[in-house]
């Protein structure tokens, strides 16, 4: 077994613990590997050790990257998404997690009506309010889950947060108790919005247990990024 399968396997064994202490089937939670900047034949590893869903952050690297990893795969946009990538983006994509605006959320649309490609997405939220990070407030999210929801081509799958970045991983934790707090006040008019993205290499343990229901992770089965 190589070294990345090797710990492709420990972090499946991690979420497995995680969502057993928070009462869930390990089913419950779905592990996005995250491919950015790692190369086609890296990434190939991954894929052959059976892992289904890849997520890239930059549009422009997954349009090589998609076409040069075999295996059936589905590909997720976790990065953010530029209104003038969107028409490239969209035929590359099963999911992206991170629209955050309803003038991005009409882009989505116009092409996905356009290319006849129905888009699923998912509103990202700023728990933590650090100015660095994108996403609505979350006062504004239930309004711009149902804004977005109402467009031509699109449907909201669930939310989407990134933690408060800290040594200790559970500072994150009211960030994504938080989110799944949104999602529930959401789900009662619209049960579809069920998704609950949240938690990475260094806090998806704690996001696994209060809810999440993707975690998305890439350091901690290729190791640190050399760019």
């Amino acid at each position: 077994m190589s070294a990345i399968a090797d710990n492709l396997k420990r972090v499946q064994d991690r979420i497995d613990r995680a969502a057993h202490r928070s009462g869930r089937s390990a089913d419950a939670v779905k592990l996005i590997v995250v491919t950015k900047t790692w190369p086609a034949d890296v990434v190939q590893q991954v894929v052959d050790a059976e892992t289904r869903i890849l997520g890239e952050s930059r549009v422009q690297e997954a349009q090589h990257k998609v076409t040069e990893v075999a295996g059936t795969v589905s590909w997720h946009l976790v990065g953010h998404l530029q209104r003038n990538k969107v028409k490239i983006a969209l035929p590359l994509f099963d999911l992206i997690h991170s629209v955050d605006t309803l003038r991005l959320a009409k882009e989505i649309s116009r092409w996905a009506v356009r290319r006849n490609i129905p888009t699923r997405v998912l509103v990202q939220v700023n728990t933590s309010g650090e100015a660095s990070k994108f996403g609505v407030s979350p006062n504004a999210a239930l309004d711009l889950v149902g804004q977005v929801d109402d467009l031509q081509g699109v449907s909201v799958a669930g939310l989407m947060t990134i933690g408060a970045f800290a040594p200790d991983s559970e500072t994150a934790r009211p960030n994504f108790v938080l989110l799944r707090q949104i999602r529930d006040r959401i789900a009662i008019h619209k049960p579809h919005v069920s998704a609950l993205s949240m938690g990475m290499t260094s806090d998806f343990e704690v996001a696994i247990e209060e809810g999440a229901t993707m975690v998305r992770v890439g350091t901690a089965i290729f190791g640190q990024r050399t760019v």
